[in-house]
């Protein structure tokens, strides 16, 4: 029986992907070891890190004027590399609370500056991206969380402001077309859509760093891997390695602007079953629901456990909500394909049958 993941990360891979990267953890490009145990500093390993980089900067057409750098950590360490880099602590930067994530962003950036909330959706358990706040004059950047995948929401517009953006778009990145020139730094982990989980995304401005005035350590320091091209240390081979994969699978398959059609047809396939199901509801501001992320609830909870023994039963994996919210969530990102969401459909319309 065919498995279909759902779960919100790590994340589903193409299956041509996983191919290459199982191969690749035997043997590499005929050497007779694995690419586990070559030298980062090998032509193979530096041939990988330099194509990753491309393919990166050909999906979001970067200038030069980017640095793209492989780094560890996760999302969660750029919640304060952030700040640490790019703002001095008698500066003030804005943050915008959407959910789990950028509230954990905010606390790590009030350490190096005063990070200053300029909305927040949590007086309605994060449910909606708010909009319409006003950004004051002076801030040092604005900080934005593109996806939720805990509570399902996705910024559609990107605010308008003088201050470069900074966004954590670990679990939309390369989902969607967006104005890269209106970004100071992106970052991401990459267990999502960008590859398998050990090494974070981060793309960054250069004239960004390095004005900084106080002692930054060197390990988390922007300059020092923009200057060492991502290798100061051992980078995470294989991460990097299956990243640079299936960045090329996303550009063999039309690029981001082909993923983005591609994800809103899955995703308008499944609300509209949520929507017209009448067991069914969902539980965000329909202006503000995720592409990557659907959540949902059954009117009737009583029914949870025989939807969830139905979705087992069609192979469907990953799909009970975040442990801190409950219900269900149906996590699409790039690699799933369309039959996946039509199963789920199935097995919605199935429920409603027996029950409505």
């Amino acid at each position: 029986m065919k498995k279909h993941n759902f779960f919100a990360g790590p994340a589903i891979l193409p299956q041509s992907v996983m191919k290459k990267a199982a191969e690749a953890a035997v043997e590499y490009n005929g050497l007779g070891l694995s690419l586990m145990e070559i030298s980062h500093r090998s032509a193979d390993v530096v041939e990988i890190m330099n194509n990753a980089e491309q393919h990166v900067r050909d999906l979001f057409n970067l200038s030069d004027d980017y640095a793209v750098l492989f780094l560890t950590g996760g999302a969660s360490s750029q919640f304060y590399m952030a700040a640490m880099n790019l703002a001095d602590s008698q500066e003030k930067t804005g943050y915008v609370d959407t959910g789990t994530w950028s509230a954990k962003a905010i606390k790590e950036a009030n350490k190096f500056s005063e990070a200053v909330e300029l909305a927040s959706s949590k007086e309605k358990n994060y449910t909606y991206i708010p909009k319409g706040y006003d950004v004051p004059q002076g801030l040092n950047y604005v900080h934005l969380t593109s996806n939720n995948t805990v509570f399902g929401t996705q910024t559609k517009e990107w605010v308008n402001c003088d201050a470069p953006l900074v966004s954590d778009m670990s679990s939309d990145i390369f989902s969607r077309e967006i104005p890269v020139e209106k970004f100071g730094l992106i970052y991401a982990g990459a267990q999502k859509n960008v590859g398998l989980a050990g090494t974070t995304l981060v793309i960054v401005r250069k004239d960004l760093v390095g004005q900084r005035q106080r002692d930054i350590p060197t390990m988390l320091d922007y300059t020092t891997h923009i200057n060492k091209n991502s290798a100061f240390n051992t980078p995470p081979v294989f991460s990097i390695y299956v990243t640079m994969l299936n960045l090329k699978w996303i550009i063999d398959h039309g690029g981001v602007k082909a993923m983005e059609e591609r994800n809103e047809e899955k995703a308008s396939l499944l609300y509209g079953e949520i929507d017209s199901n009448p067991l069914f509801e969902g539980t965000t501001d329909i202006a503000d629901r995720s592409t990557m992320n659907a959540t949902f609830v059954l009117k009737d909870n009583n029914l949870d456990e025989q939807f969830l023994s139905l979705c087992a039963e069609a192979g469907i994996m990953g799909i009970k909500g975040h442990r801190s919210v409950g219900g269900f969530r149906a996590s699409m990102y790039n690699a799933m394909e369309k039959d996946s969401v039509e199963t789920l459909v199935s097995v919605m319309q199935h429920l409603k049958n027996a029950h409505a």
